[in-house]
């Protein structure tokens, strides 16, 4: 008998799951991983270092999925929407795919229109990572080696992304990366889609949202920066009071995707408190922190009609993203701050979601 594709992918996961994998561990395949504590849990893959699914209860104890997602690694594959994945070497747009550095002009490998989006064709979201420990009630980290000229960058880099539980219902993500021999650009951001009320409930305009950002760097017809960093007061984008996604849409042409300046206070003297989102109906709550100066918040626009987990159709509007970032691109504006890394330098971006119910 010929079992479903659904089912041998079922399988496939819980035979990673069983045997598990130990530290030091060095992956070539695609596979996947749980990170579990009670009633709290996370799907990942090395295809992408991309998050798969976060499954968390409402406050009446009902577990759902809130991350989009697809059914397989196949369809992760031939996504063009990033969903879940980790990317760079630099993530959002570069102008013109190209930037000078140290007196060099640096021809990048365009793949939206004459620009660079998230790293290019073959960025770290399409490469297959590597595995460097995974305990399943802790964490996991995946590396990789991105090479001289990968997609067009200078220098060799090594990059380690680790996703950990921290203490209840929270994770973690910190992400790391080591030029090599050459001075290079690098902003890592995480493209997971949200959705409180579970990944096939519908679009996101009632959840409440709560930016600690006073003001964006606006973008052209190509959604890239003017340069400008101007202040949201008395535009859709204040949300420096907490409001419904939906309350001002009206005013956009077609929905949120900005880059926003994290304002400085708020935190402490690692991280910054950048969001908080709540969703009414299953009483769920998001609060994200980092250290990163900047937050993309994007509300799904061009999703179109795409086939999801569960064979539930995701339209426009049904997730929202929040990718802190350095400001996109940086390497053409260096008023911005700036996101090149020098040999023997080390980047550092942090991020940390904590999740409640009530």
């Amino acid at each position: 008998m010929v079992m479903p594709q659904k089912c041998l992918f079922c399988c496939f996961v819980l035979m990673v799951l069983w045997f598990g994998k130990s530290s030091g561990a060095e992956e070539t395949e695609i596979e996947v991983y749980e990170l579990k504590r009670g009633n709290f849990s996370v799907k990942l893959t090395n295809f992408g270092a991309t998050v798969l699914s976060l499954i968390l209860p409402d406050k009446k104890g009902k577990l759902d999925d809130v991350v989009l997602g697809f059914e397989t690694i196949d369809g992760y594959k031939n996504d063009s929407t990033y969903f879940g994945a980790l990317v760079g070497r630099v993530a959002n747009r570069i102008r013109g795919a190209k930037f000078t550095l140290n007196g060099i002009q640096y021809k990048l490998v365009a793949n939206e229109g004459n620009n660079m989006l998230h790293g290019g064709p073959k960025g770290f979201s399409e490469v297959i990572w590597k595995v460097k420990s995974y305990k399943p009630d802790s964490h996991v980290t995946f590396t990789y080696h991105s090479f001289d000229g990968e997609e067009g960058f200078p220098g060799d880099l090594d990059v380690s992304v680790t996703y950990m539980l921290i203490e209840t219902n929270k994770l973690g993500i910190k992400m790391e990366a080591k030029a090599l021999n050459k001075a290079t650009p690098v902003n890592l951001a995480s493209h997971t889609y949200w959705n409180l009320g579970g990944h096939n409930s519908g679009d996101i305009f009632s959840h409440h949202l709560q930016l600690l950002a006073s003001k964006i760097t606006p973008v052209d017809s190509q959604l890239i920066p003017t340069g400008q960093i101007v202040s949201v007061e008395g535009t859709p984008y204040d949300f420096r009071q907490p409001r419904p996604i939906g309350s001002r849409f009206n005013e956009l042409a077609d929905g949120y995707d900005i880059n926003y300046v994290v304002d400085s206070v708020g935190g402490n003297k690692h991280l910054k408190k950048v969001a908080v989102v709540q969703e009414s109906k299953s009483g769920r709550r998001m609060e994200l922190w980092s250290n990163a100066p900047g937050v993309q918040f994007y509300t799904s626009n061009t999703l179109g009609s795409v086939k999801g987990k569960d064979g539930f159709i995701y339209y426009n509007y049904a997730a929202l993203c929040l990718e802190t970032q350095g400001f996109p691109d940086s390497v053409n504006h260096p008023n911005f701050p700036s996101q090149i890394v020098n040999p023997g330098d080390t980047y550092n971006h942090v991020m940390v979601y904590r999740f409640t119910a009530n």
